[in-house]
C-alpha cells in the first residue's frame, strides 16, 4: 500500500474537513510571523543621485549655447555629409566583407593539419595584430614609392604581364586594402574560435556516419559556431566602422576627414564634431540592431 494517497472513497476519513486551528497562533508558528519587505534604501539612494546626475548632464546638454544646436541642425543633413556618410559605410562594408573571406581562409589554415599552413597563418596574424592600423595604412599608400609595378610570370623568373601600382592602388584602394587585411587578421582568431567551441565529438560521430568532410563543416560545425562567432563578429564591425576615422590621414572624403574640413572653414568645432558623433551613434544603433536579429536567427535551435 503506498505511503501517501487520498483516502479511498467511501471510507470514514472521506469528506472528513481538516482540523482548523483555534486560539491564537503560537510564538513559534511560522503563520504568525510577519513578512516585512526587504529595503534597500543604499540602492534607493544611488538610483536618486544618478538620476540627479543624469538630469544635469542633459539640462547641460540643452541649455548650454556653446553646443550650438542650430548649426548642428544646418549640417547634420548636408549633401557633403551624406555623401561622407556613405564612404564611411562603402570603407566599413568593403573592410568587412574581404577581411572576414580572408580570416575564414586564415582560419581554416590554423586548423589545417599541415604544420606549414599553421604557421604561415600564425605568422600572418602575428604580424597584422602587431602592426598598427595607420603605419599599414601609409604603407599600403606609398606602395608605388615601394615598389613601381607588379610582374606576374614565372616565379624569381621573367614576368609574362605587369601592372602600374601607381594607377593601381590609389587611397580608396589603399584604405580598402589596410582595412580588409587588417581585418583578417582579427576575423581569423574568432572564426578559429567559434569552430573549436564545437564539441569535437559531434564531428567524430559525423564522420563515423561516413558524412564527407564539407558537409559536415556545412551542416554540423558551421551553424553551432556562427553562435559563437556572431557576438564578437559583430564587436569587431562596429569597432571597424568607427575606426574607419582612421583613413582621414591620406584624406578620403569619410565623415571625420570631411566634418574636419567644413570645421576648418567655418570654426564651428563642436557643433560639427557633434554632427560626426551623432551619425556615429546613428549607424553602430542600427549595426547592433541587425547584430541582434542575426543572433535570434541562429540561435533558435538552442533558445529555450
Amino acid at each position: 500500500m503506498p505511503l501517501t494517497s487520498d483516502p479511498p472513497a467511501g471510507s470514514a476519513l472521506a469528506g472528513t474537513p481538516a482540523p482548523q486551528r483555534t486560539g491564537p497562533p503560537k510564538a513559534d508558528d511560522p503563520a504568525a510571523l510577519k513578512v516585512v519587505p526587504v529595503r534597500h534604501p543604499w540602492r534607493w539612494a544611488a538610483i536618486a543621485v544618478t538620476a540627479v546626475l543624469l538630469a544635469q548632464f542633459v539640462h547641460g546638454l540643452v541649455t548650454n549655447p556653446a553646443w550650438e544646436w542650430g548649426v548642428f541642425a544646418q549640417f547634420f543633413a548636408t549633401g557633403t555629409v551624406l555623401k561622407a556618410v556613405w564612404v564611411t559605410f562603402r570603407l566599413t562594408a568593403y573592410g568587412t566583407a574581404l577581411g572576414f573571406a580572408l580570416g575564414m581562409v586564415l582560419a581554416l589554415m590554423r586548423l589545417s593539419a599541415s604544420p606549414f599552413l599553421r604557421w604561415v597563418a600564425f605568422g600572418y596574424i602575428w604580424a597584422f595584430r602587431s602592426v598598427p592600423l595607420i603605419v599599414q595604412l601609409l604603407f599600403w599608400f606609398n606602395l608605388s614609392y615601394l615598389y613601381k609595378r607588379l610582374d606576374f610570370g614565372i616565379p624569381f623568373g621573367p614576368g609574362v604581364f605587369h601592372l602600374d601600382t601607381m594607377g593601381l592602388v590609389g587611397a580608396m584602394g589603399a584604405a580598402v586594402l589596410g582595412l580588409a587585411l587588417h581585418q583578417a587578421a582579427y576575423a581569423a582568431e574568432i572564426v578559429r574560435a567559434g569552430v573549436l567551441a564545437v564539441d569535437g565529438g559531434q564531428v567524430e560521430a559525423a564522420a563515423a556516419l561516413g558524412i564527407p568532410r564539407l558537409r559536415r563543416l556545412r551542416w554540423i560545425v558551421l551553424p553551432q559556431a556562427m553562435r559563437s562567432i556572431l557576438p564578437n563578429a559583430g564587436n569587431e564591425v562596429i569597432s571597424l566602422f568607427k575606426g574607419t576615422s582612421i583613413v582621414s590621414v591620406m584624406a578620403i572624403g569619410e565623415l571625420f576627414y570631411q566634418v574636419q574640413v567644413v570645421y576648418g572653414r567655418n570654426r564651428r568645432v563642436v557643433p560639427l564634431l557633434m554632427v560626426a558623433t551623432a551619425w556615429y551613434i546613428l549607424l553602430t544603433t542600427v549595426l547592433s540592431v541587425l547584430q541582434h536579429y542575426v543572433e535570434r536567427h541562429y540561435a533558435k535551435g538552442a533558445a529555450r
